[in-house]
């Protein structure tokens, strides 16, 4: 059996979380905290490469690991171009797209820069796993109803394509035959739907979709409209309203899920019934979901973090297992273990690595 050593990279926007897996074992990891005035320095995200780049080096160097043992290094995917799902091997144009950042700053940007100078002094390959933009929509699905408008895929891809291919691998099936919906339950939520190894469709996170402990979802768009021209609000505070104030946060005054469950489990029927409608949008989710398979349903999968609450996964549980016998739970979302499985799928040959143009 061939060893491989990961170094796998995923950047937030106040720390780097890293870690360095021997095939499937993880070896150690480590949130790498920086403080606002260590990140106040730098005029752009680009423009913090080389700061936690050395941050992350000499994490390595204090657990005292060879770093020329590594196989690959493994970033966390940015705001790249919408792209087919898969493990690609980082060049020169996905560094360019990253470095302008043409579709947004976000701190992912930087796991591909990162990992790409690491692998060059290495001779080695360095990597990205499913990132946010993947787009794998059947052409129906861009339709929004409105031209101009049409709909996009942004979503929890990392974590949604893992625990699928995960799933299929424990039951000895491939991927690729199989019809699956993955409702990813976090900060924001994903419903998908997946057949021939396609996420066909998913609910925005960030626009579109159930509510969330801090999203608001779909929301009714005239009466949206009528707010964002009362003379009230600016556009960044419609978006913050939306993004970040929306959701549980605008009835319950938290995002806070464990403090949610608090309530409800000291008998607050106000948050009771917050959390019941959300689970029913989300069942609502996941029956349109059904719809995209044409019924054809062979699991329904959640994951995530509010995925560790059962009596909310029950919730929706009890509205959408009619469409299928098999409901499987993965409570969480580790996303340092899904970029170091991407990788190993295709280090051991079991998918081809692929190439961004």
């Amino acid at each position: 059996m061939t060893i491989f050593y990961n170094l796998i990279i995923n950047p937030g926007s106040t720390s780097t979380k890293t870690a360095i897996f021997e095939n499937e074992k993880l070896l150690f990891k480590e949130t790498l905290r920086h403080s606002d005035e260590e990140i106040a320095k730098f005029d752009s995200i680009a423009s913090q490469k080389d700061f936690r780049k050395n941050v992350i080096l000499n994490f390595i160097k204090e657990k005292n690991f060879d770093i020329k043992k590594l196989s690959s290094v493994v970033g966390r995917g940015g705001l790249l171009k919408p792209l087919k799902s898969g493990t690609y091997r980082v060049n020169e144009k996905m560094l360019r797209d990253l470095e302008e950042a043409k579709r947004g700053e976000h701190a992912s940007n930087l796991g591909a820069l990162i990992a790409y100078e690491i692998a060059s002094e290495l001779n080695i390959p360095a990597f990205i796993v499913d990132p946010v933009s993947v787009d794998e929509y059947g052409k129906l699905a861009y339709y929004s109803g409105l031209k101009g408008l049409e709909r996009e895929s942004l979503s929890h891809a990392l974590n949604t394509k893992a625990v699928a291919k995960r799933y299929a691998k424990e039951i000895g099936k491939n991927y690729n035959k199989l019809n699956l919906i993955v409702a990813h339950l976090g900060s924001g939520i994903s419903v998908s739907a997946h057949t021939d190894g396609q996420m066909i469709d998913v609910t925005n996170s960030m626009e579109e979709g159930a509510f969330s402990p801090e999203r608001s979802g779909s929301v009714p768009c005239v009466k949206l409209a009528k707010l964002c021209f009362s003379g009230k609000y600016s556009l960044k505070d419609v978006i913050n309203m939306l993004f970040r104030k929306g959701g549980v946060y605008s009835y319950l005054g938290t995002k806070d899920f464990s403090k949610v469950m608090e309530m409800v489990n000291n008998g607050d029927e106000k948050a009771k019934e917050v959390v019941e409608a959300m689970a029913y949008q989300i069942a609502k989710e996941i029956g349109a979901m059904s719809t995209v398979l044409k019924g054809k349903v062979d699991v329904i999968i959640f994951t995530g973090g509010m995925a560790h609450d059962k009596y909310f996964v029950n919730l929706i549980k009890n509205r959408v297992s009619h469409l299928t016998d098999k409901i499987k739970v993965y409570a969480g979302e580790d996303e340092l273990q899904a970029l170091n499985e991407g990788a190993l799928r295709v280090l051991n040959g079991e998918e081809e690595v692929m190439n961004y143009e």
